[in-house]
């Protein structure tokens, strides 16, 4: 029989290649930063709509913003988000 391999497995194995890993670190800051402009909205309750007119803009480009794929978060941008939803905006170089 077969033995099929587990998600972490797979994504151990993967994170040798740097090129992998590196793609991956990405995607994991922008999959949290969304996820984090979301559940700063929803502690607000807040609809998108809601803070898309707080921040105005559409309801579209707040789902975009919350989305993982998005890449073009202005500073301008999250410093409305961070107003409208009560929070103080860092921004950090390591």
């Amino acid at each position: 029989m077969k033995k099929y391999l587990t998600l972490k497995e797979v994504v151990t194995k993967e994170l040798k290649d740097l090129d992998f890993k590196k793609f991956y670190e990405e995607e994991g800051r922008r999959l949290a930063l969304g996820y984090k402009i979301a559940k700063l909205r929803q502690k607000q309750g807040l609809t998108q709509k809601e803070l898309a007119k707080e921040i105005h803009t559409s309801q579209a480009t707040v789902a975009r913003l919350e989305g993982g794929d998005y890449l073009g978060h202005s500073l301008r941008t999250l410093e409305k988000v961070a107003l409208a939803t009560g929070t103080h905006l860092e921004v950090q170089f390591r």
